[in-house]
């Protein structure tokens, strides 16, 4: 197969329509009974551009956005950028300029052990009164939005929304998330 110019053996790939767009996700071993699709937006512009674009359109009308570091964080920089409206990072470590930051702890499919989501005051007190869109990049069990609707609710904001671009497996037939797409899990 050809991916980005290049032939790929050996590999599993799905090809994902989105915003436009055309991807070949590769496939990935989680166990021994399920594969998932990487959707990765780390250097892909246009495709975090496009998302974010789709997304806009979707999601009520909101203060701050706020997503789980790592993968979200192009999304919810190009819908920053494109709202106008700032976006905050709840950090996966405690950094030296966090005041008293609250924590919550979030285990999520692709990572597969327990992870603890920080929120200093610095940025939560912003939240507080505001309406706030929580950004992921796909939402599949629904714990990485679990945790950062906790952290939200730790400084009194209000969550308007969920979105992601995705939606993984059951996620798909939830009404509490905002998506632009489905992507199934593979059973082996």
């Amino acid at each position: 197969m050809i991916v980005n110019g290049m032939e790929r053996k050996d590999k599993e790939f799905y090809e994902l329509h989105i915003a436009g767009l055309t991807r070949q996700l590769q496939k990935f071993s989680i166990s021994d009974k399920l594969d998932i699709a990487a959707f990765i937006l780390f250097g892909d512009v246009e495709l975090a551009e496009r998302c974010a674009e789709e997304l806009l359109k979707k999601v009520p009308e909101f203060d701050y956005i706020i997503t789980p570091e790592a993968k979200s964080i192009p999304l919810a920089y190009e819908m920053s950028k494109q709202s106008g409206k700032k976006y905050i990072v709840a950090r996966k470590g405690v950094k030296v300029y966090m005041e008293n930051p609250e924590k919550v702890e979030v285990t999520s499919i692709t990572t597969q052990r327990v992870q603890t989501l920080y929120l200093g005051h610095e940025d939560g007190d912003l939240l507080t009164g505001k309406k706030v869109l929580i950004v992921d990049d796909v939402s599949s069990t629904g714990e990485s939005l679990k945790a950062v609707q906790m952290l939200v609710e730790k400084f009194d904001g209000n969550i308007v929304a969920s979105c992601a671009p995705l939606a993984e497996g059951d996620a798909a037939d939830r009404d509490d998330i905002v998506y632009l797409e489905k992507l199934p899990l593979f059973f082996k």
